[in-house]
């Protein structure tokens, strides 16, 4: 994923479909400087992660 998707996924209200090590995850935020994202599963909320932009898929 790009950092401009991902960016627009994170700031919007509705769900997008994305996922992480084919899990599917909220963004919570998008660091444009590094191209990372802080994000959670969306059944573990508590198991926040920041894992590169790369690494998620928009299904």
């Amino acid at each position: 994923m790009n950092k401009q998707p991902g960016k627009e996924i994170a700031a919007s209200p509705v769900m997008a479909n994305v996922t992480f090590n084919e899990v599917p995850v909220y963004i919570l935020h998008v660091e444009e400087s590094d191209e990372t994202a802080r994000i959670y599963p969306l059944d573990e909320p508590h198991k926040e992660q920041i894992v590169s932009l790369a690494s998620l898929r928009e299904h």
